[in-house]
């Protein structure tokens, strides 16, 4: 009898029993597949853009502006969405300003709550080094500060762009959130610039005080770039499509649009069109990858898959089972297509980077997998180690670079030490998704996630180990907000795409949502706005 078991296991093997995550279909269908472009309108907006330009430009540069009058421009030209076809000549205003102790005359001698607060966000946001006593003289004795509703508001912006140990900015922050009761629920600092943007326009357009010039390009540079935009999501749909992932593997996610989403909320700007293929493409990929160990692979199936990416060879893909064939071929034609392209610029060094932290990202994938299917609880400090790694933005942010003309091996090389503002990053990433995707992960019976781990270790409620988290991210944005100041290795543009990042994790998984896997609620009515709706034109 024990002779015909083992033959009969043999011949029949037991049935694996996969987990399953039941992910939502698309919502999108096929949208975003052809885009219909109206090169007509293409050249006429072209046209009067080029005109328009020129006009905002000598407002900038325009000697007899007062200094407030230009801050309010600027302010205005950057919230338009418009300000990176005046990057020079915003710099230029903003050097002169805070280098000739321009600044100072509103700093230390405006009783007006909003200029002073728009003065301290501009400058901060540019990198310069501004005290934040010129605060105190608008307190009360009662500690509270004194200011009409503009004011307030744009103390509340001012504030969030605090570093630690400003007490008097902390304490601005909880007075403003109180007072605005929600009115100010996305700060610019974190919100994504794209978005904020859109929004901003319709807001422009009702003001008494608006600039027509402004309000005409910002519409115009809108709809223009959208139309590119439409372009490269309908180019990034097809490819999606045609590499056939969704239907050859049903427990994987959905998300090309929502990928694009991510991208243009680390560039929107035109320059940066194919490095947002690149990441999209990148982005689509380490989610079926992420999926596929998170949702369905077995521990053997697993490391196979793993050590055949650290090997990056071709002739592996025979050794992996048949549903993996299909991602480790895409996954290394995928890179071989970034090294052709980026080698005709001279910077195919940029794949080595990129690819070391896809290798990295699987191996910690690994990892995790290793320990929800062995039911092991490890360590707070080490599921945060591997966390880091598997929040993804080690990934991204090298990713990122890839397509910038600007991002040198010294970029690569500065991001790959860990510098400060991207351990904050990271942190912000891997804190907020785990309150976020943590009661949909405990339904699905997963018990190592980092509020579980830290529960444990703690010794604290379900509550309390929420609020440690959003403290850590509090504390991590304070460390951006600090190096957007102090870090001078790499250029601002460098350091936008690192904090472009950490906004749209504040957006994308805004009340505890996870914006990504559902994006009904969340990510569709910013994704019309964005790539659907049109601002009218008379």
């Amino acid at each position: 009898m024990a002779s015909a078991n083992v033959q009969n296991l043999e011949c029949n093997p037991p049935e694996i029993v996969r987990p399953s995550a039941n992910f939502s279909p698309s919502i999108w269908g096929d949208l975003f597949t052809s885009a219909a472009i109206n090169h007509n309108n293409q050249l006429i907006w072209g046209e009067e853009i080029e005109a328009l330009k020129m006009e905002v430009r000598k407002m900038i540069v325009a000697t007899e502006t007062k200094i407030r009058e230009k801050l309010s421009l600027i302010d205005s030209v950057q919230r338009l969405g418009i300000s990176y076809h005046f990057e020079k000549e915003i710099d230029e205003q903003l050097h002169n300003i805070f280098h000739n102790n321009a600044y100072l005359e509103i700093m230390e001698e405006d009783e007006d709550l909003h200029a002073v607060a728009l003065c301290f966000r501009l400058l901060r946001q540019h990198g310069y080094s501004v005290s934040t006593g010129i605060f105190e003289k608008f307190r009360g004795d009662d500690g509270k500060f004194k200011g009409d509703d503009e004011g307030i508001l744009s103390l509340f912006e001012a504030a969030n762009l605090r570093t630690h140990g400003e007490e008097v900015l902390d304490e601005a922050l909880v007075f403003a959130t109180a007072r605005l009761e929600g009115r100010a629920e996305q700060c610019l600092q974190r919100g994504v610039p794209r978005v904020e943007a859109r929004r901003y326009v319709s807001r422009y357009e009702e003001l008494e005080t608006r600039n027509e010039a402004l309000l005409r390009l910002a519409k115009l540079d809108f709809n223009l770039l959208q139309m590119l935009h439409r372009q490269e999501l309908g180019e990034l749909s097809r490819w999606w499509k045609e590499l056939g992932l969704v239907s050859e593997l049903p427990y994987a996610r959905d998300r090309m649009v929502e990928c694009y989403f991510w991208t243009l909320g680390v560039y929107f700007e035109p320059q940066y069109s194919r490095a947002r293929i690149m990441l999209a493409k990148t982005i689509a990929m380490i989610s079926v990858i992420d999926d596929t160990y998170d949702s369905y692979g077995t521990l053997d199936e697993l490391q196979i898959f793993t050590d055949a990416v650290q090997r990056w060879e071709m002739e592996e893909i025979d050794i992996l089972p048949e549903y993996m064939k299909i991602i480790y071929r895409a996954l290394l034609e995928l890179y071989d297509q970034y090294e052709q392209e980026l080698r005709l610029q001279g910077r195919s060094f940029a794949v080595n980077y990129a690819k070391a932290t896809m290798q990295e990202i699987v191996r910690s994938y690994n990892i995790e997998a290793k320990w929800f299917i062995k039911g092991y609880m490890p360590p707070f400090s080490e599921y945060m180690a591997n966390g880091f790694i598997t929040s993804t933005y080690y990934l991204l942010a090298a990713t990122s670079f890839l397509g910038v003309a600007s991002a040198t091996s010294h970029a690569f090389d500065w991001l790959v030490n860990e510098p400060r503002i991207q351990v904050a990053n990271v942190t912000i990433c891997r804190v907020i998704d785990d309150v976020a995707t943590y009661e949909i992960e405990k339904k699905r019976g997963q018990s190592v996630t980092g509020i579980e781990c830290y529960m444990k270790e703690h010794g604290v409620c379900e509550e309390e180990a929420m609020q440690e988290f959003k403290k850590m991210a509090e504390e991590a944005w304070k460390d951006i907000n600090g190096e957007i100041v102090k870090e001078k290795s790499v250029s601002m543009e460098i350091l936008k795409r690192i904090v472009n990042l950490s906004r749209l994790i504040d957006v994308v998984y805004k009340h505890n949502q996870d914006g990504y896997t559902h994006p009904e609620k969340v990510l569709k009515p910013l994704i019309t706005a964005l790539l659907v709706d049109s601002f009218p034109l008379i």
